[in-house]
């Protein structure tokens, strides 16, 4: 199976480019999960995809990632595997961050607090195959895509969206009990994006009367990091969204706040697209 779908407007682009990393549901044979699937979509952006296609016809590029996130994490580095999940030696070196450890790094260990993906450790082999098949194509497409958009436009602005709990637990950066505003907006604190990109954002968004949050708790991860680069006309950041505005948490299905999302994200997708050009 491909590892993303792509969605590339014709035959107008404008200087935007969307991408959703964690929103992949299609879970392969060789998981070898020992997580029910009902556990294992509480992981995902669900529905995240859907939520951004209507962004196309106004002309924006979409990236969309077919694998779940609990499978292989297109937003951590390569390297950064626990190695207490790996059966036998790794061949090359590791470097575990603070995700690794709580259980969230390139192979997840915890669906969330108390429920392992895993009742086994994973081999050497198979952890190097989801690599090549599934982070490798991927994050060459997204630098393939940037490239070819600043071909053809003086500037590019990318989002990199996801979902996020509305209540922080104890495997997420602001602990347990916390509650999170309708929209986090990340761009590393000004390194991936001009601060006056992030601004227009979060204004759109207040201006249809969402709350929004900046860098707190997510600042963004190795998406914006690898795309940014506001010197070199890229400006990157992170989009999280509040999975109450639009979806039932615990039975991973949409709500009827779906609809009224989606069209909101399209007006931001538009508005969003006429402030760069």
């Amino acid at each position: 199976m491909q590892p993303f779908e792509l969605h590339q407007p014709h035959p107008r682009t404008v200087p935007v480019l969307f991408d959703s990393p964690h929103s992949g549901r299609h879970y392969p044979p060789d998981f070898g999960s020992s997580a029910a699937l009902s556990d294992l979509r509480r992981a995902e952006d669900a529905y995240v995809d859907q939520l951004l296609l209507d962004a196309v016809p106004l002309g924006v590029t979409l990236l969309l990632a077919t694998c779940p996130r609990c499978y292989l994490d297109l937003n951590r580095e390569a390297d950064d595997i626990d190695l207490g999940m790996i059966e036998g030696s790794w061949p090359g070196a590791v470097s575990p961050t603070e995700k690794s450890k709580r259980g969230l790094g390139l192979i997840r260990r915890l669906v969330v607090p108390g429920v392992p993906v895993y009742d086994r450790r994973l081999s050497v082999e198979e952890v190097q195959r989801r690599i090549e098949a599934v982070h490798v194509p991927y994050h060459a497409a997204l630098w393939d895509l940037r490239t070819q958009l600043l071909e053809h436009h003086d500037t590019l602005w990318h989002v990199n969206w996801h979902s996020m709990k509305s209540v922080g637990n104890a495997m997420t950066p602001d602990g347990a009990g916390a509650a999170r505003p309708d929209f986090v907006l990340g761009d590393l604190h000004g390194r991936s994006a001009d601060p006056a990109v992030t601004r227009f954002a979060v204004e759109i968004l207040e201006g249809m009367g969402y709350s929004v949050a900046v860098n707190d708790p997510y600042a963004g991860g190795k998406i914006v990091r690898e795309m940014g680069d506001p010197r070199g006309r890229v400006h990157s950041i992170q989009i999280e969204m509040n999975r109450a505005l639009y979806l039932d948490e615990a039975r991973v299905e949409k709500t009827q706040g779906f609809e009224r999302l989606k069209v909101d994200l399209t007006t931001f997708s538009s508005t969003f697209a006429d402030g760069v050009r």
